[in-house]
């Protein structure tokens, strides 16, 4: 005997189109084919995803990637395009000593020095006493120092080593924000104290990336990689700029951020150099405004005070690489200190030696130095700025 077989699949559809029953199937049919709900969609391939894609859902990898793209990270983070100056600007033809604030008779001959004839001449008292010298003595009287000029001082003070800190030469201009650590940080999680420390210490001027700012309890915080911020205070920053900042006419110029303590330079439009600095203390300040370079000098004396008792006078020989470009106000090398990205002095663009020395090679008479101040803290009442000091 021979039996009819119907496929089961034939006579459940069979079912399912009786009358009464072919229109909600239709219906079931057409919502599924129109709308897949998300737990049965696509997961699309990792990546990043400015607008939402059709055909996959940018969840997981993808959402997370996307969210670093809009704080400008994208992985593998891109090093900045950086190269390091020649470390033969740090070379300097000059030895330098710190006289006793006291200051210090000048005498004519080494012998007049051993004896104790004065010449007559001295280094008055002074908060800022710095001389350079050509050859220094071991008496039986102590040690003395022959200075440029021929006199000699007895060694009252310290010898002073050139700080030989540099900034960075750029082949290109960054994409984003940069800056230089200042001291030894630590990184968080997230912005503000009250999240965790990845571990991760940062060092005293390590250059790095930033990639987005915000503020956590009153404090300005900047994104320097996924899932790690510093403090803002901390960093002295440089915003690349891609086009001139007011008032400038040509393509090349010197910029200051009085609030950041950094000095960027720029030709035919294209960020080429950036440092920290150290510009004028308050009540000293650096003048905000669009000047031009009317004098360099390779080596200049700076010596005055700025108050009726005189009690700020200072004495600095030999100021190397100085670029004069507001009254006594000058871009400068400063052998004196290593605080740069902080405020140091009396109305002067401090730099490292090896710093001024590049700049000074690169700089023309006539380029514009537009300093600024993007916090507004700087005043601009020309009646509270004299002319400027180291």
């Amino acid at each position: 005997m021979r039996y009819l077989r119907v496929p089961l699949l034939t006579l459940f559809l069979s079912v399912l189109l009786l009358p009464g029953r072919n229109v909600a199937v239709q219906a079931q049919i057409s919502a599924a084919s129109t709308q897949e709900p998300d737990s049965g969609s696509v997961v699309c391939p990792p990546g990043v995803y400015t607008n939402t894609p059709g055909d996959c859902l940018p969840l997981g990898p993808s959402e997370y990637l996307t969210q670093l793209a809009g704080s400008g990270i994208t992985l593998p983070i891109q090093p900045l395009p950086i190269y390091p100056p020649s470390r033969d600007l740090n070379s300097i033809d000059y030895s330098y000593f710190k006289v006793n604030p006291k200051g210090l008779p000048l005498f004519n001959s080494l012998s007049d020095a051993e004896a104790g004839h004065s010449s007559g001449q001295s280094i008055p008292p002074g908060t800022e006493l710095l001389v350079s010298y050509i050859q220094r003595a071991d008496t039986s009287q102590g040690v003395f120092y022959q200075l440029r000029s021929g006199y000699w001082i007895a060694g009252d003070g310290g010898r002073l080593a050139v700080p030989v800190f540099q900034g960075q030469l750029f082949s290109s201009t960054p994409h984003n924000a940069f800056g230089w650590v200042l001291g030894t940080i630590p990184s968080y999680t997230a912005p503000g104290k009250e999240n965790p420390q990845t571990g991760i210490f940062l060092y005293h001027y390590q250059i790095i990336q930033i990639f987005s700012t915000q503020t956590a309890d009153k404090e300005v915080w900047d994104m320097i990689g996924p899932d790690e911020w510093v403090e803002a205070y901390q960093v002295a920053a440089v915003t690349p700029r891609t086009t001139p900042p007011p008032g400038v006419d040509t393509h090349r110029w010197i910029e200051v951020n009085l609030q950041e303590q950094t000095l960027a330079v720029y030709d035919n439009d294209q960020l080429v150099f950036a440092t920290p600095v150290a510009t004028g203390v308050d009540h000293f300040w650096t003048r905000p405004g669009l000047f031009k370079i009317y004098e360099k000098k390779d080596s200049e004396t700076m010596s005055g005070s700025s108050l009726p008792d005189r009690s700020d006078y200072y004495y600095i020989e030999d100021v190397p690489w100085t670029m004069y470009y507001d009254e006594a106000r000058a871009l400068h090398g400063a052998y004196w200190h290593n605080k740069f990205g902080y405020q140091m002095s009396h109305g002067c663009v401090n730099m490292s030696v090896g710093d001024a020395h590049w700049l000074y090679n690169w700089a023309h008479v006539g380029d514009y130095v537009y300093v600024y101040d993007p916090s507004g803290n700087t005043p601009t009442d020309p009646a509270l700025f004299g002319s400027g000091a180291p």
